[in-house]
């Protein structure tokens, strides 16, 4: 690979610097105009803010099994495209990934494809089906090293199936990323419960049936001294069960998605099932609340959730569509109108919690670290000054199931660097091999 010299760049939003990349690796980083670029690929990056490579542990790539949603190659691309370095590989593919080989043929198809790191997630039980555990130590030590387990699309609702995985996972510090659904409050729920639900005649789904399950599973997690990482968390409610978690020293950890941070129920008036997900769209209070979470630490990380489906799984009425939205690509900007540009979050908070934390939470070597010399090149070279129009056709992900289709965003995603390879130019995703 050819010696890179990125000129002009603020790491996170501090003083212009130089970062000169030999390698896989960054070399050095001096003052903004200093470095010797003789021989060098230079990537001008005057007026953009550099952040640690985005690590997302909440994506769905389809692969194996529905490759008319997405695939491997087309979502990591569509990843590189938003920044991320890293993302984590949900289990719910056909095939489920509930077995060594299925997490060893993803891990191979992120190697193959070169836009990031692909890092599986296991399912806790065999074909998600609830009732016996998978084969979470084999998984484990695969090839690809698997470290969260997850049976995300549905909940493991049943309590002694979760404490027995939590208690499992402890032998190779991984967690149980848990799908919080209490699945009796939910048969047949569209929206989230409320005046709202009973307007539009769409079956309610309310907020204490992903309570519950928290409440239940973080009392567990303790009662085993295991780890517990809460997915997509939505309410108000979820997030002071996890702030008093947090504050009797229980080992959980949590993320909430852009879409959760930024739109409302409201949305639901359309009848438009692009704004159809799991969990739903909350309210206006409970957006804040989510945002105040993040802001403060007791929601660790961004994690977009990113759920392709085919047109004609969306195209349809409300009540017959598919759950759930896109999110690599759009991701970040999201977080820019949501937290940065309201005052919640600086670059040092975005860096924390887009890249830093979800490594954490993984156990993801190498990925979330600080730009310095010696560190993995793994980078993401953002404009928070530009706007873009999100068009679906213009995406990288085979669907186009955005909730944001001609809305305007701020903050665009100019470069990205994995590994000393440069997988986004200009904002146009080249191959790095």
């Amino acid at each position: 690979m050819p010696r890179i010299v990125v000129t002009g760049a603020s790491p996170l939003g501090g003083a212009a610097v130089d970062i000169v990349i030999d390698g896989d690796r960054i070399v050095e980083v001096v003052g903004g105009g200093k470095a010797d670029t003789g021989g060098a690929r230079t990537i001008d990056a005057d007026g953009l803010v550099a952040l640690p490579g985005f690590v997302d542990l909440h994506t769905h790539l389809r692969e194996p099994g529905r490759e008319d949603a997405e695939t491997v190659e087309s979502g990591t691309r569509a990843a590189a495209l938003g920044g991320f370095t890293c993302v984590h590989a949900m289990a719910n593919t056909e095939p489920v990934a509930d077995t060594a080989g299925v997490v060893e043929q993803v891990w191979r198809l992120g190697k193959e494809a070169e836009w990031c790191e692909v890092r599986p997630v296991g399912a806790v039980t065999v074909g998600l089906a609830g009732q016996h555990m998978a084969e979470l130590g084999a998984m484990a030590a695969s090839a690809a090293q698997v470290r969260l387990f997850s049976d995300d699309g549905k909940c493991v609702d049943d309590a002694v199936i979760m404490r027995r995985a939590l208690e499992y996972v402890k032998a190779f510090d991984g967690a149980i990323a848990q799908h919080a659904q209490e699945p009796r409050l939910t048969e047949g729920a569209q929206m989230n419960e409320g005046v709202l639900s009973g307007t539009l005649g769409l079956r309610g789904w309310p907020a204490v049936a992903e309570e519950a399950i928290i409440a239940r599973d973080v009392l567990l997690t303790q009662h085993v001294d295991s780890r517990l990482h809460v997915c997509h968390v939505s309410t108000a409610g979820s997030v002071e069960l996890i702030r008093w978690a947090k504050s009797k020293g229980i080992n959980v950890t949590a993320e909430v998605t852009p879409h959760h941070l930024l739109l409302t129920d409201e949305l639901a008036r359309s009848y438009d099932p692009h704004f159809k997900v799991n969990p739903p769209l909350r309210t206006q209070e409970d957006v804040l609340a989510l945002r105040e979470g993040l802001a403060d630490g007791t929601i660790d990380a961004v994690a977009t959730d990113h759920a392709p489906h085919p047109v004609e799984d969306k195209e349809c009425e409300w009540s017959a569509a598919a759950f759930g939205m896109l999110g690599l690509e759009t991701a970040f900007s999201v977080v820019v109108e949501s937290m940065v540009n309201t005052g919640l979050l600086d670059w040092v908070g975005v860096a924390d919690r887009m890249s830093r934390r979800p490594a954490q939470i993984g156990r993801v070597k190498g990925q979330g670290g600080s730009i310095a010399a010696g560190e993995p090149a793994h980078l993401t070279l953002v404009d928070p000054a530009a706007t873009w129009t999100v068009r679906p056709t213009e995406l990288a992900s085979l669907s186009r199931n955005t909730p944001y289709r001609e809305r305007v965003l701020p903050g665009r995603v100019v470069h990205t660097i994995y590994a000393g390879n440069p997988t986004v130019t200009d904002g146009t995703a080249e191959r790095t091999r």
